[in-house]
């Protein structure tokens, strides 16, 4: 569960780069606002997912939340995106790509993660207390 934390934390982080850069920056630019107001809205929609979905999913999409974020950033600063180019330069940014290089770490981790740690009975109810293994031999 901490590994959901952190990815959450993470995505939080890039979120929250981006809501202030909106305030301060791009509201006001053509495409570029609206897709920081998308990654706003993502970002607390895949945190809130990490930490109250015990699936591989939100793992996946913290994942891909972060390569997406990084990935535009880089095509930014390489040969412009929207006739935006950015610089790699400056806290927002490297605190954003720090954040995403570790929500994309954070999400390939819950993905490797056993998905339903508790064992189940034939009917699907949790056996709560019994580990893997007695669940494993008490069912065959």
């Amino acid at each position: 569960m901490t590994m959901r934390y952190v990815a959450a934390a993470a995505v939080l982080a890039s979120m929250a780069i981006h809501l202030i850069l909106w305030i301060q920056v791009v509201r006001g630019m053509h495409m570029i606002g609206p897709l920081f107001l998308l990654n706003v809205a993502a970002g607390v929609v895949i945190s809130v997912l990490l930490v109250r979905w015990r699936h591989w999913l939100p793992g996946m999409f913290a994942a891909c939340f972060g390569m997406a974020t990084l990935g535009a950033f880089t095509i930014s600063a390489t040969v412009g995106l929207y006739g935006t180019h950015e610089h790699w330069s400056g806290f927002y940014v490297w605190g954003a790509a720090i954040a995403e290089v570790v929500a994309v770490l954070a999400g390939c981790a819950i993905m490797l993660e056993d998905p339903d740690p508790e064992p189940r009975e034939k009917g699907g109810r949790r056996r709560a207390g019994v580990p893997q293994s007695a669940a494993s031999s008490s069912a065959s």
